[in-house]
C-alpha cells in the first residue's frame, strides 16, 4: 500500500512539473511575442484590419483661350449583378419589373433580361455584367430600379466607378490636348498637354485610414482625413475653337479632295507667339482622316522652296547681291558636279531678276545665287541658318519634338552637292513649327519667337503659373532685309506661284513649296511629293503667321503643286478670320451684351442657389463650361456645336428633379 501510495505522489510530482514547464514555456512565448515580436503581430494585425485608402484627386479642366473646355474628367460606371445576394422571394418579386425596366433604359427586349437574370441565378453567378460606360444620371436612375433600390446587399447591384477623360469639342486639337494613360507593361505614357503638363493637372491623392468591420466592409476611423487630396490645377491653353475649327475642316476638306496620306496645319498669333489653331490628320485605312501623329510638332522632312527664305535672308543681310541682280535661268536647268537643278516651269523663265525668282519659285535662280557667292565659304552660309536656331529643336513642351538637320561643313557627308541642294531645300530637314517660327519672324520685324501652347496655369481664378512669349533671337536680320523679304513675300502671292490665292479684299504673304521625297529609294518608284504653303496677313500689320503642309497628295489629280493643294486652306483660314471677325467697335459692344448675359447669369443662379430646384438661363455662357454646371446637377448633356450657348432644348424655371437630358445649341 505504501509503495502504491508513493507511484500516485510521484505521478503528481510529475504532472506538476509538467504543468510549470507548459506555464514556462507559455510565460515565456507570451512575453516573446509581447515584448520581442510584439511590434511584428501589432503590424499584422494592424494591416488586417486597419489600412491606409487612396482619396483620388479631382483632374483639372484644359480651357481654350475662348474660356471652352477642350478636357474634362466625368465618372464613367459599370454596372454587375450579384445574383446570390438577393433572397429568392425578392428576386422572383422583383425580377419581371427589374428586366422591364433594363429594356427600357438600355435597349434590349424585356424577356431578354428576364432570361439572363434567372440564369444568372441559377449558375450563383455574383458578377453578371449588366451595362458599361454609364453617366452618373444613368446610374443613379439605375439604383431605382426594381430590386436594386433594395440596396446592395438585398438588391445585388454592384457598381464600379472610374473616372475617364472628356473631350467636349471632339477630335478637334484632340492630338495636342493629348494623353494620359499606364501601358500594358504598367508604365505611365501620354502625349500632348495632358502629358507634359501632368503634374499641374493630375493634383495630389489624399489618404484616409478605415477599420475593417463586418461582411468585408471597411469604416473610416476618423472623422479627417490623413492627408486631404489636392485637386489638379486647370490648365488654359492658347487655343481658340473658333480658329481651330476653321483650320481643322480646312485641311480636312483639302485632304479629302487629294486623297493625301497625312497634314498638317498651324495658325500663330504673330506677337505672342500663342498657336490658336493646330490640326494634325492622318488618313485610315478606310480614307477617313483622324488624329494620331502630332505631325506639326515631331515631323522633320525637306521642306522644299520654303527654305529659300533663308536664302534670301542670307544674301541680302550678308550684302552679297541685292533683290535686283539679274540670272539667266538657263532653259530651266543649271548643272552641279553632274547633277541638274530643274525648274517647275518648263523651259525657265529667262533671265529674271533675284527678287522674281523667289516669287516664281526659280530653283535655278536662288541655287546660282546661292552657289556663286557662298561656294568660297560655305560654312558663312551655314553659320547663317544656325544663327537663325534651325539646327536645333525649338524646345516645345512636348515629348518627341522633331529633330532638325543641317549639313555642316565639316561633316564627312559634306560633298560639293551640299550647298547648291541646300538652296532649294534638299539636304536639310526641319518641322512646320520651324518653318513657321522664321516666317512669323520676318511678320513680327525680326523678332523670332517660341511657338507658345498654354498661356496660364489657375486654380479657379487664382493664376498659379503664367506663361510669357519667349524669344528665340531677338533679331533676326536687319530692318532693310526685312523691309525687301515682306515685299517679296508679298509679291508672291500677287503675282507670283500664289497669284491664285489672291484677293483684293484682304492681303496675304508667302510662299508655296513643293518637295519630292524618297525620291533616291526604288529608283525613284517610291517618290512623292510634300505640298505647303507658309505665310502671315494682313500684310501692312500682320496678325497671324500659318503653316499648311499636305504629303503625299495623289498625283493622278494631276496636281501636287502647294499654290493648289496647301495654299487654299491657307486662304481659307485667313478669308474666314477677315471675314466673320468684327470690328473693334463690334467686339466692345459684344463684349458688353457678353457681360450683362454673364451677370443676368450669375444674378439668375445666386437666386436659386438656395434651393437649386430650377434650371437657370445658360444663354451666353461658354459652352463647356454648361456642360460641367450641368453634369454637377447630374444632367445628361447633348451639345450641337461650338462656342457658347445660343438655345437649350428645356426652358430656364424647369424644375430639375424633371429633367434627364438636354441639348444645347451653340453658336
Amino acid at each position: 500500500m505504501a509503495i502504491e501510495d508513493k507511484q500516485i505522489s510521484y505521478r503528481i510530482y510529475l504532472v506538476a512539473v509538467s504543468f510549470f514547464l507548459v506555464a514556462c514555456a507559455i510565460t515565456f512565448k507570451l512575453t516573446e511575442i509581447q515584448w520581442v515580436q510584439g511590434d511584428f503581430y501589432r503590424k499584422l494585425a494592424k494591416e488586417r484590419t486597419v489600412k491606409n485608402f487612396i482619396i483620388p484627386a479631382n483632374k483639372g479642366n484644359i480651357y481654350s483661350a475662348d474660356g471652352s473646355l477642350l478636357a474634362t474628367s466625368i465618372p464613367n460606371y459599370t454596372i454587375r449583378f450579384d445574383a446570390v445576394a438577393p433572397k429568392d422571394e425578392d428576386f422572383n418579386a422583383n425580377v419581371k419589373a427589374l428586366s422591364d425596366s433594363l429594356s427600357l433604359m438600355l435597349g434590349k427586349p424585356s424577356a431578354y433580361y428576364h432570361s439572363e437574370l434567372r440564369k444568372a441565378k441559377a449558375d450563383k453567378n455574383r458578377y453578371y455584367l449588366l451595362a458599361r460606360s454609364l453617366s452618373y444620371t444613368e446610374y443613379l436612375r439605375m439604383k431605382r430600379f426594381p430590386l436594386f433600390n433594395l440596396g446592395t446587399y438585398k438588391g445585388g447591384m454592384i457598381t464600379e466607378q472610374k473616372t475617364v477623360r472628356e473631350h467636349p469639342i471632339g477630335k478637334i486639337a484632340e492630338r495636342t490636348i493629348g494623353y494620359e494613360r499606364v501601358t500594358s507593361a504598367g508604365h505611365p505614357d501620354g502625349k500632348g498637354i495632358e502629358w507634359s503638363f501632368r503634374n499641374y493637372l493630375n493634383g495630389k491623392d489624399g489618404k484616409i485610414v478605415k477599420q475593417k468591420i463586418a461582411k468585408g466592409q471597411w469604416k473610416p476611423i476618423r472623422d479627417i482625413n490623413e492627408v486631404d487630396p489636392q485637386d489638379g490645377y486647370d490648365v488654359i491653353s492658347t487655343i481658340d475653337v473658333y480658329i481651330q475649327d476653321i483650320a481643322h475642316h480646312a485641311l480636312l476638306k483639302q485632304l479629302e479632295l487629294y486623297e493625301a496620306d497625312h497634314g498638317c496645319v498651324v495658325v500663330m498669333e504673330t506677337k505672342s507667339g500663342d498657336v490658336k489653331a493646330i490640326s494634325n490628320l492622318g488618313r485610315a485605312n478606310d480614307g477617313s482622316y483622324y488624329e494620331t501623329v502630332n505631325y506639326a510638332v515631331a515631323e522633320s522632312h525637306e521642306p522644299g522652296s520654303t527654305f529659300k527664305l533663308v536664302d534670301l535672308i542670307a544674301l541680302l543681310d550678308d550684302n552679297k547681291i541685292d533683290t535686283s541682280k539679274v540670272y539667266d535661268t538657263n532653259g530651266g536647268i543649271v548643272t552641279y558636279y553632274g547633277r541638274k537643278v530643274r525648274d517647275s516651269h518648263d523651259g525657265g523663265y529667262g533671265k529674271i531678276s533675284l527678287a522674281r525668282g523667289f516669287e516664281v519659285s526659280s530653283n535655278t535662280v536662288l541655287v546660282q545665287a546661292v552657289y556663286e557667292n557662298y561656294k568660297d565659304d560655305p560654312k558663312e552660309f551655314v553659320d547663317r541658318i544656325d544663327r537663325l536656331g534651325l539646327n536645333k529643336p525649338i524646345g516645345l513642351p512636348f515629348e518627341g519634338e522633331g529633330v532638325p538637320y543641317i549639313p555642316q561643313p565639316s561633316d564627312k557627308k559634306w560633298s560639293g552637292l551640299s550647298l547648291p541642294w541646300m538652296a532649294y531645300g534638299y539636304g536639310v530637314s526641319v518641322t512646320p513649327l520651324q518653318t513657321l517660327a522664321l516666317y512669323n519672324a520676318v511678320a513680327n520685324n525680326g523678332v523670332m519667337i517660341k511657338p507658345k501652347f498654354v498661356s496660364e496655369i489657375k486654380e479657379w481664378n487664382k493664376v498659379i503659373k503664367k506663361y510669357n512669349t519667349e524669344i528665340i533671337n531677338p533679331k533676326i536680320c536687319s530692318d532693310e532685309t526685312l523691309k525687301k523679304v515682306k515685299a517679296v513675300l508679298g509679291n508672291v502671292v500677287k503675282r507670283g506661284t500664289a497669284s491664285k490665292l489672291y484677293s483684293k479684299d484682304f492681303s496675304m504673304a508667302g510662299k508655296t513649296g513643293t518637295a519630292a521625297a524618297n525620291y533616291g529609294s526604288n529608283g525613284g518608284a517610291d517618290k512623292y511629293y510634300i505640298s505647303s504653303f507658309v505665310g502671315f496677313f494682313p500684310v501692312e500689320n500682320p496678325k497671324y503667321s500659318c503653316i499648311v503642309v499636305v504629303h503625299k497628295p495623289n498625283t493622278s489629280k494631276n496636281n501636287y503643286y502647294g499654290a493648289d493643294v496647301a495654299g487654299p486652306v491657307f486662304k481659307r483660314i485667313a478669308q474666314k478670320i477677315f471675314t466673320d471677325s468684327p470690328s473693334i467697335k463690334e467686339i466692345e459692344n459684344l463684349e458688353t451684351k457678353i457681360q450683362k448675359v454673364e451677370v443676368a447669369y450669375q444674378e439668375y443662379n445666386d437666386k436659386i442657389q438656395a434651393d437649386k430646384k430650377t434650371l437657370p438661363n445658360l444663354k451666353g455662357m461658354a459652352g463647356m463650361d454648361a456642360v460641367a454646371f450641368l453634369e454637377n446637377l447630374k444632367i445628361k448633356v447633348k451639345v450641337i456645336g461650338i462656342g457658347k450657348v445660343k438655345k437649350q432644348s428645356i426652358l430656364p424655371g424647369e424644375l430639375l428633379e424633371n429633367i434627364k437630358t438636354i441639348t444645347l445649341e451653340l453658336s
